[in-house]
């Protein structure tokens, strides 16, 4: 059980200290999304993990005709909607097992702030929203690694007493830029979409999963 004041860690580390492709690789995600330390990629890898998890086992779960099977999966590809990970409609077990860990953290506050524009940059974004500038549903929210979800997106804003509200504020960012922003962001994500559907269509393929396999 545990003792109760120190919660348990909810999240895998790596199994080799010293890898330097999955090194280089964690420096490249830190700097991406402009996390703090890499512990914050190894929480989004873990719930990636067990999301791929929960899918492998449906899917054979289903092949075997499992009733409830169904309802869990349904389940499962609800929340990763509700999450932003997979559209609102027509998705499959499959597609779980495409997300990546960057699907994960582009749901993070941070990431949110910084795709609408309220921040110039990445890290602006983190130290906008732990210095209380940044509301979701008119509420403060100071945590950057906050799961923003689909429902909530809308409502991320300025926090009203905060003064980036002026236009004028020599820190906001412009749309010229923002637009900048968000091309970059969607190149960079289409060329890595790319590589993991590449990826997780070769792993398919080597296990032995059809797409049939995922259609619920």
């Amino acid at each position: 059980m545990g003792d109760p004041k120190f919660s348990r860690r909810s999240y895998d580390t790596p199994s080799h200290p010293w890898q330097g492709e999955r090194i280089k690789r964690e420096v490249e995600i830190v700097r991406e999304f402009g996390l703090k330390n890499k512990t914050e990629v190894w929480k989004a890898q873990t719930v990636l993990r067990n999301f791929r998890k929960q899918s492998r086992e449906l899917q054979a779960r289903l092949r075997g005709g499992d009733a409830q099977a169904k309802i869990e999966a349904d389940a499962l590809i609800n929340k990763c909607s509700r999450m932003g990970l997979l559209p609102v409609a027509g998705s499959t077990l499959n597609d779980v097992l495409v997300l990546t860990e960057g699907d994960i953290l582009s749901r993070r506050l941070q990431s949110v702030v910084f795709d609408k524009g309220l921040s110039s940059t990445i890290n602006q974004a983190r130290q906008m929203i732990t210095h209380g500038h940044i509301h979701i549903n008119g509420h403060r929210v100071t945590v950057p690694g906050y799961i923003v979800t689909r429902e909530e997106e809308a409502s991320v804003s300025y926090n009203a007493a905060s003064p980036f509200t002026d236009e004028m504020h020599p820190m906001r960012i412009s749309p010229e830029q923002a637009a900048a922003n968000a091309a970059v962001k969607a190149e960079v994500k289409a060329k890595a979409d790319k590589e993991s559907a590449a990826k997780a269509k070769a792993d398919a393929d080597e296990a032995g999963i059809t797409l049939e396999d995922g259609e619920v």
